[in-house]
Protein backbone atom coordinates (compact mmCIF):
# COMPACT_ATOMS: atom_id res chain seq x y z
CA UNK A 1 0.00 0.00 0.00
CA UNK A 2 2.74 2.18 0.76
CA UNK A 3 3.91 2.26 -3.16
CA UNK A 4 0.41 2.78 -4.56
CA UNK A 5 0.59 5.65 -6.90
CA UNK A 6 -2.39 7.25 -8.91
CA UNK A 7 -1.15 8.27 -12.58
CA UNK A 8 -2.56 9.89 -15.13
CA UNK A 9 -4.22 6.39 -16.87
CA UNK A 10 -6.25 5.91 -13.54
CA UNK A 11 -7.86 9.32 -13.93
CA UNK A 12 -8.86 8.34 -17.44
CA UNK A 13 -9.89 4.98 -16.63
CA UNK A 14 -12.50 7.21 -14.00
CA UNK A 15 -13.59 9.61 -16.42
CA UNK A 16 -14.95 6.85 -18.81
CA UNK A 17 -17.31 6.38 -15.40
CA UNK A 18 -17.46 9.41 -13.64
CA UNK A 19 -20.12 11.91 -15.14
CA UNK A 20 -20.88 15.66 -14.62
CA UNK A 21 -23.85 15.67 -12.21
CA UNK A 22 -25.63 17.98 -14.99
CA UNK A 23 -24.57 15.86 -17.66
CA UNK A 24 -25.53 12.26 -16.08
CA UNK A 25 -29.02 11.68 -18.71
CA UNK A 26 -27.81 13.17 -21.97
CA UNK A 27 -24.35 12.03 -23.12
CA UNK A 28 -21.99 15.25 -23.94
CA UNK A 29 -18.51 15.47 -24.74
CA UNK A 30 -16.00 17.41 -26.53
CA UNK A 31 -14.73 15.32 -29.85
CA UNK A 32 -11.25 14.45 -30.82
CA UNK A 33 -11.91 15.63 -34.50
CA UNK A 34 -9.98 18.87 -35.64
CA UNK A 35 -9.96 20.78 -38.69
CA UNK A 36 -7.19 19.16 -40.09
CA UNK A 37 -9.00 15.75 -40.20
CA UNK A 38 -11.46 17.47 -42.70
CA UNK A 39 -9.81 17.69 -46.24
CA UNK A 40 -10.09 21.01 -47.85
CA UNK A 41 -14.12 22.41 -47.70
CA UNK A 42 -12.62 26.14 -46.96
CA UNK A 43 -15.77 27.72 -47.97
CA UNK A 44 -17.45 25.61 -45.41
CA UNK A 45 -15.16 25.82 -42.88
CA UNK A 46 -14.76 29.62 -42.92
CA UNK A 47 -19.05 29.90 -42.71
CA UNK A 48 -18.92 27.41 -39.36
CA UNK A 49 -16.27 29.22 -38.00
CA UNK A 50 -18.00 32.66 -38.16
CA UNK A 51 -21.63 31.00 -37.24
CA UNK A 52 -20.41 29.57 -34.65
CA UNK A 53 -16.98 29.73 -33.09
CA UNK A 54 -16.26 33.23 -33.43
CA UNK A 55 -19.64 33.93 -31.06
CA UNK A 56 -18.79 31.38 -28.69
CA UNK A 57 -14.80 32.66 -28.39
CA UNK A 58 -15.50 36.20 -28.74
CA UNK A 59 -18.99 37.42 -28.02
CA UNK A 60 -17.63 41.11 -27.38
CA UNK A 61 -17.67 40.98 -31.40
CA UNK A 62 -20.95 40.88 -31.77
CA UNK A 63 -21.78 42.74 -29.02
CA UNK A 64 -20.07 45.81 -29.87
CA UNK A 65 -21.34 45.90 -33.28
CA UNK A 66 -25.42 45.37 -31.88
CA UNK A 67 -25.95 42.31 -33.42
CA UNK A 68 -26.78 38.92 -32.34
CA UNK A 69 -25.04 35.58 -33.30
CA UNK A 70 -26.96 33.08 -35.17
CA UNK A 71 -29.20 30.55 -33.22
CA UNK A 72 -29.04 27.71 -35.69
CA UNK A 73 -27.14 26.42 -38.84
CA UNK A 74 -28.37 23.78 -41.03
CA UNK A 75 -26.15 21.87 -43.12
CA UNK A 76 -27.91 19.54 -46.18
CA UNK A 77 -26.39 17.54 -49.03
CA UNK A 78 -25.69 14.40 -49.86
CA UNK A 79 -24.32 11.59 -47.56
CA UNK A 80 -20.80 11.33 -47.18
CA UNK A 81 -19.93 14.99 -47.93
CA UNK A 82 -18.78 15.46 -44.05
CA UNK A 83 -21.55 17.21 -42.45
CA UNK A 84 -21.26 15.52 -39.19
CA UNK A 85 -17.76 15.43 -39.61
CA UNK A 86 -17.83 19.05 -40.04
CA UNK A 87 -20.46 19.67 -36.66
CA UNK A 88 -17.69 17.71 -34.49
CA UNK A 89 -14.42 19.45 -36.06
CA UNK A 90 -16.21 23.32 -35.08
CA UNK A 91 -17.58 21.41 -31.55
CA UNK A 92 -13.37 20.77 -30.69
CA UNK A 93 -12.06 23.86 -32.13
CA UNK A 94 -14.75 26.00 -30.40
CA UNK A 95 -13.88 24.10 -27.01
CA UNK A 96 -17.48 23.57 -26.55
CA UNK A 97 -19.47 20.72 -25.38
CA UNK A 98 -21.05 18.47 -27.56
CA UNK A 99 -24.43 16.79 -27.75
CA UNK A 100 -25.59 14.30 -30.62
CA UNK A 101 -29.27 13.72 -31.60
CA UNK A 102 -30.11 11.06 -34.18
CA UNK A 103 -33.59 12.02 -35.15
CA UNK A 104 -35.44 9.33 -35.09
CA UNK A 105 -34.02 8.57 -31.29
CA UNK A 106 -36.52 11.17 -29.70
CA UNK A 107 -39.58 9.79 -30.97
CA UNK A 108 -41.58 8.00 -28.42
CA UNK A 109 -45.28 6.62 -29.09
CA UNK A 110 -46.01 7.52 -25.43
CA UNK A 111 -48.03 11.11 -24.95
CA UNK A 112 -45.51 14.09 -24.17
CA UNK A 113 -42.35 11.88 -23.70
CA UNK A 114 -40.77 12.86 -26.85
CA UNK A 115 -41.60 16.90 -26.34
CA UNK A 116 -39.69 15.94 -22.95
CA UNK A 117 -36.79 14.62 -24.67
CA UNK A 118 -36.07 18.07 -26.14
CA UNK A 119 -36.85 20.49 -23.26
CA UNK A 120 -34.55 18.04 -21.02
CA UNK A 121 -31.74 18.39 -24.48
CA UNK A 122 -31.87 22.00 -24.26
CA UNK A 123 -32.09 22.34 -20.57
CA UNK A 124 -28.42 19.81 -20.48
CA UNK A 125 -27.27 22.08 -23.38
CA UNK A 126 -27.89 25.68 -21.50
CA UNK A 127 -26.45 23.81 -18.00
CA UNK A 128 -23.07 22.73 -19.63
CA UNK A 129 -22.88 25.81 -22.45
CA UNK A 130 -20.64 26.60 -24.13
CA UNK A 131 -22.61 23.97 -26.13
CA UNK A 132 -23.14 22.51 -28.86
CA UNK A 133 -26.49 20.61 -30.08
CA UNK A 134 -26.29 18.49 -33.41
CA UNK A 135 -29.36 16.95 -34.57
CA UNK A 136 -28.25 14.63 -37.48
CA UNK A 137 -30.96 13.40 -39.84
CA UNK A 138 -33.37 16.26 -38.15
CA UNK A 139 -35.84 15.74 -40.91
CA UNK A 140 -37.06 12.23 -39.08
CA UNK A 141 -37.31 14.52 -36.20
CA UNK A 142 -39.04 17.15 -37.50
CA UNK A 143 -41.10 16.42 -40.67
CA UNK A 144 -43.37 19.34 -41.95
CA UNK A 145 -46.75 19.55 -40.43
CA UNK A 146 -49.76 18.66 -42.07
CA UNK A 147 -48.67 16.46 -44.41
CA UNK A 148 -50.77 13.10 -45.33
CA UNK A 149 -49.24 10.59 -42.57
CA UNK A 150 -47.56 12.92 -39.86
CA UNK A 151 -48.65 11.91 -36.72
CA UNK A 152 -49.25 14.30 -33.72
CA UNK A 153 -45.91 13.23 -31.96
CA UNK A 154 -44.00 14.59 -34.91
CA UNK A 155 -46.11 17.48 -35.07
CA UNK A 156 -45.65 17.98 -31.11
CA UNK A 157 -41.47 17.77 -31.38
CA UNK A 158 -41.77 20.35 -34.36
CA UNK A 159 -43.60 23.15 -32.12
CA UNK A 160 -41.43 21.60 -29.07
CA UNK A 161 -38.08 22.37 -31.19
CA UNK A 162 -39.30 25.97 -32.24
CA UNK A 163 -40.29 27.07 -29.15
CA UNK A 164 -36.98 25.89 -27.38
CA UNK A 165 -35.17 27.97 -30.91
CA UNK A 166 -37.23 30.90 -30.96
CA UNK A 167 -39.14 31.07 -27.20
CA UNK A 168 -39.01 33.18 -24.48
CA UNK A 169 -36.01 31.28 -22.67
CA UNK A 170 -32.65 32.46 -23.98
CA UNK A 171 -30.08 30.57 -25.38
CA UNK A 172 -27.06 31.85 -24.16
CA UNK A 173 -23.85 30.29 -25.82
CA UNK A 174 -25.94 27.27 -27.13
CA UNK A 175 -25.54 26.69 -30.73
CA UNK A 176 -27.79 24.43 -32.91
CA UNK A 177 -26.58 22.50 -35.61
CA UNK A 178 -28.63 20.15 -37.46
CA UNK A 179 -27.92 18.09 -40.88
CA UNK A 180 -30.44 16.56 -43.29
CA UNK A 181 -30.33 14.75 -46.83
CA UNK A 182 -33.78 15.80 -47.43
CA UNK A 183 -34.31 19.84 -46.84
CA UNK A 184 -37.41 19.12 -48.67
CA UNK A 185 -39.23 17.16 -45.61
CA UNK A 186 -37.82 19.47 -43.23
CA UNK A 187 -41.07 21.45 -41.16
CA UNK A 188 -40.48 24.87 -43.03
CA UNK A 189 -40.92 27.08 -40.11
CA UNK A 190 -38.00 26.01 -38.76
CA UNK A 191 -35.72 27.40 -42.29
CA UNK A 192 -36.99 31.02 -41.14
CA UNK A 193 -34.25 33.26 -40.27
CA UNK A 194 -34.25 33.03 -36.25
CA UNK A 195 -33.96 29.44 -35.99
CA UNK A 196 -31.64 28.13 -38.53
CA UNK A 197 -30.11 31.40 -39.43
CA UNK A 198 -28.01 29.83 -41.35
CA UNK A 199 -28.00 27.30 -44.39
CA UNK A 200 -24.89 25.95 -45.95
CA UNK A 201 -25.02 23.15 -48.85
CA UNK A 202 -22.28 20.41 -48.55
CA UNK A 203 -21.38 19.19 -52.02
CA UNK A 204 -18.70 17.13 -54.17
CA UNK A 205 -14.98 17.41 -53.36
CA UNK A 206 -12.93 18.97 -55.91
CA UNK A 207 -9.61 18.05 -57.26
CA UNK A 208 -7.82 20.04 -54.38
CA UNK A 209 -10.10 18.79 -52.07
CA UNK A 210 -10.05 15.06 -52.77
CA UNK A 211 -6.12 15.16 -53.13
CA UNK A 212 -6.22 16.27 -49.12
CA UNK A 213 -8.72 13.81 -48.00
CA UNK A 214 -6.45 11.55 -49.53
CA UNK A 215 -3.66 12.06 -47.92
CA UNK A 216 -5.61 12.21 -44.62
CA UNK A 217 -6.74 8.79 -45.11
CA UNK A 218 -3.38 7.92 -46.58
CA UNK A 219 -0.84 9.72 -43.48
CA UNK A 220 -0.72 6.78 -41.23
CA UNK A 221 -0.70 4.11 -44.49
CA UNK A 222 2.85 2.43 -45.60
CA UNK A 223 2.64 3.91 -49.11
CA UNK A 224 4.63 2.71 -51.73
CA UNK A 225 6.97 4.93 -53.67
CA UNK A 226 4.99 4.58 -56.66
CA UNK A 227 2.02 6.00 -55.41
CA UNK A 228 0.73 8.91 -57.13
CA UNK A 229 -2.04 10.72 -54.59
CA UNK A 230 -2.58 13.65 -57.22
CA UNK A 231 -3.53 10.51 -60.02
CA UNK A 232 -5.85 9.25 -57.49
CA UNK A 233 -7.38 12.17 -56.88
CA UNK A 234 -7.90 12.77 -60.26
CA UNK A 235 -9.38 8.95 -60.81
CA UNK A 236 -12.02 9.48 -57.84
CA UNK A 237 -14.19 12.19 -59.76
CA UNK A 238 -17.62 12.50 -58.31
CA UNK A 239 -16.50 10.31 -55.32
CA UNK A 240 -18.13 11.71 -51.80
CA UNK A 241 -15.37 12.08 -48.67
CA UNK A 242 -16.68 9.04 -47.87
CA UNK A 243 -16.06 6.81 -50.71
CA UNK A 244 -12.79 8.10 -50.73
CA UNK A 245 -12.64 6.39 -47.09
CA UNK A 246 -13.85 3.52 -48.28
CA UNK A 247 -11.56 3.24 -50.94
CA UNK A 248 -8.32 3.78 -48.65
CA UNK A 249 -9.75 1.31 -46.89
CA UNK A 250 -10.45 -1.13 -49.38
CA UNK A 251 -6.83 -0.86 -50.99
CA UNK A 252 -5.42 -1.51 -47.75
CA UNK A 253 -7.50 -4.52 -47.45
CA UNK A 254 -6.33 -5.82 -50.72
CA UNK A 255 -3.05 -5.27 -49.47
CA UNK A 256 -3.56 -7.95 -46.85
CA UNK A 257 -5.44 -10.61 -48.91
CA UNK A 258 -2.22 -10.55 -51.10
CA UNK A 259 0.23 -10.88 -48.31
CA UNK A 260 -0.46 -11.06 -44.72
CA UNK A 261 2.94 -9.64 -44.05
CA UNK A 262 1.94 -6.92 -46.54
CA UNK A 263 5.00 -4.20 -45.54
CA UNK A 264 3.48 -1.30 -47.97
CA UNK A 265 -0.32 -0.13 -50.04
CA UNK A 266 0.99 -0.41 -53.62
CA UNK A 267 -0.74 1.82 -56.62
CA UNK A 268 -1.61 -1.62 -58.07
CA UNK A 269 -3.83 -1.80 -54.41
CA UNK A 270 -5.30 1.05 -55.30
CA UNK A 271 -6.14 0.62 -58.79
CA UNK A 272 -7.95 -2.65 -57.84
CA UNK A 273 -9.78 -0.59 -55.08
CA UNK A 274 -11.17 1.69 -57.86
CA UNK A 275 -13.13 -1.21 -59.61
CA UNK A 276 -14.46 -2.13 -56.71
CA UNK A 277 -15.72 1.08 -54.49
CA UNK A 278 -17.64 3.24 -57.03
CA UNK A 279 -19.23 7.05 -56.45
CA UNK A 280 -22.47 6.23 -55.00
CA UNK A 281 -23.89 10.01 -56.31
CA UNK A 282 -24.03 10.65 -60.10
CA UNK A 283 -25.01 14.20 -61.82
CA UNK A 284 -28.68 12.75 -61.39
CA UNK A 285 -28.26 13.11 -57.93
CA UNK A 286 -26.94 16.33 -57.43
CA UNK A 287 -29.35 17.84 -59.86
CA UNK A 288 -32.19 16.77 -57.93
CA UNK A 289 -30.41 18.62 -54.78
CA UNK A 290 -30.37 21.70 -56.73
CA UNK A 291 -34.19 21.44 -57.53
CA UNK A 292 -34.49 21.00 -53.43
CA UNK A 293 -32.58 24.29 -52.80
CA UNK A 294 -34.55 25.89 -55.86
CA UNK A 295 -38.35 25.02 -54.72
CA UNK A 296 -37.97 24.66 -51.13
CA UNK A 297 -34.52 25.59 -48.99
CA UNK A 298 -35.05 29.64 -50.91
CA UNK A 299 -38.93 29.31 -50.98
CA UNK A 300 -39.13 28.72 -47.02
CA UNK A 301 -36.55 31.64 -46.80
CA UNK A 302 -38.72 34.27 -48.34
CA UNK A 303 -41.96 32.79 -47.41
CA UNK A 304 -42.90 31.46 -50.38
CA UNK A 305 -45.93 29.19 -50.67
CA UNK A 306 -43.86 25.71 -50.87
CA UNK A 307 -44.94 23.73 -54.07
CA UNK A 308 -47.07 21.26 -52.35
CA UNK A 309 -50.43 21.39 -51.04
CA UNK A 310 -49.95 21.46 -46.43
CA UNK A 311 -52.45 22.33 -44.31
CA UNK A 312 -50.54 23.74 -42.18
CA UNK A 313 -47.63 26.19 -43.72
CA UNK A 314 -45.52 27.01 -40.16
Amino acid sequence: MEKLKVTTDDFKESLKIVRPSALREVLIEIPNISWDDVGGLKELKSRLQEAVELPIKNPQIFKRLGIQPPKGILMYGPPGTGKTLMAKAVANESESNFILVKGPELLNKFVGESEKGVRKIFEKARQSAPCIIFFDEIDALAPRRGLDGSTHVSENVVNSLLAEMDGLQDLSEVVILAATNRPDLVDPALLRPGRFDKIIATSLPELETRRKILGIHTKNMPLGKEVDLDKLAKDTDKYTGADIAGLCKEAGLNALRDDINAATVTMEHFEKALQEIKPSLHDEDMKKYKELEERYIRAARTAQLIPQQLSYLG
